[in-house]
């Protein structure tokens, strides 16, 4: 192998493992401080606590009807 090849493949080396060790720190970085966060919900997450918080009121809001009472002597005489 010629001297120059040799320097080379050894800066190449050199070069690549450093841009290895600087992702890594990075990396540890990006996810301490993504632990450190609060984990933000999903879309489908706030979708369905809307479509439930909808239906709750809907069901606050609710009265049951009020089933109609024959009144006096409907009842008893039927057409007949």
């Amino acid at each position: 192998m010629s001297k120059t090849y040799m320097i080379f493949m050894i800066v190449g080396i050199l070069v690549v493992g450093g841009g290895w060790i600087a992702y890594l720190i990075w990396d540890y970085k990006q996810r301490k401080e993504e632990a450190s966060q609060p984990k933000q919900p999903t879309e489908r997450l706030q979708k369905t606590r809307s479509e439930v918080s909808d239906w709750a009121k809907k069901m606050a809001e609710f009265k049951s009807p009020v089933p109609k009472r024959p009144a006096d002597g409907e009842g008893s005489q039927t057409g007949g």
